[in-house]
């Protein structure tokens, strides 16, 4: 594992505080109807993933704050599988959870751009993947917005607008 530098936080920081702002612009004018549109029934609504984005910012911010606090603390493996099959991402209006990620996100933000760039090393110990340092976690985190976000854009994509496109929809083959 080749160890990450103090400065590989700031561009993960950095995406961070934009995906509120992606996400509100994206999602404040859609119908509910759009916003619980599944394209199969094993897949998430936009919701859901609104649902999910809010939970594992609660998870990020807490592992952030226990690296920052702790000397290598252990870190257990999120489960999704438990969280799905309670139906944890079913609750609350797509509103609701986009509020709950933005203001989860905010408050972290805080605590995030306070820490010195040399953060960015410490470790913890990942039950599934060893030794990981906060850099890996934070990267991870931006990595994680950006597969939600692509997420989402298909969602809204295949149900709003490939199936309105006529005949340019051989040119596209949305994904959600």
């Amino acid at each position: 594992m080749q160890p990450a530098s103090a400065i590989e936080i700031q561009p993960a920081i950095s995406l961070l505080e934009k995906t509120p702002q992606l996400l509100e612009t994206l999602l404040g004018d859609l119908p509910g109807e759009l916003l619980h549109w599944k394209p199969k029934p094993d897949r998430w609504s936009i919701c859901e993933v609104l649902a999910h984005l809010a939970a594992l910012e609660q998870i990020y911010a807490e592992r952030v704050l226990r690296i920052v606090a702790e000397d290598s603390p252990k870190l257990t493996r999120y489960d999704l599988d438990g969280a799905k099959s309670r139906d944890e991402y079913s609750r609350g209006s797509a509103g609701e959870n986009l509020a709950l990620f933005t203001r989860t996100r905010r408050s972290t933000l805080a605590m995030l751009t306070g820490l010195p760039a040399s953060a960015g090393a410490r470790t913890a110990v990942h039950a599934e993947l060893g030794a990981i340092t906060l850099a890996h976690l934070l990267n991870e985190w931006a990595n994680h917005d950006l597969g939600h976000l692509r997420q989402i854009a298909e969602l809204y994509r295949a149900h709003a607008f490939h199936p309105n496109s006529g005949p340019f929809m051989k040119y596209s083959n949305p994904q959600p």
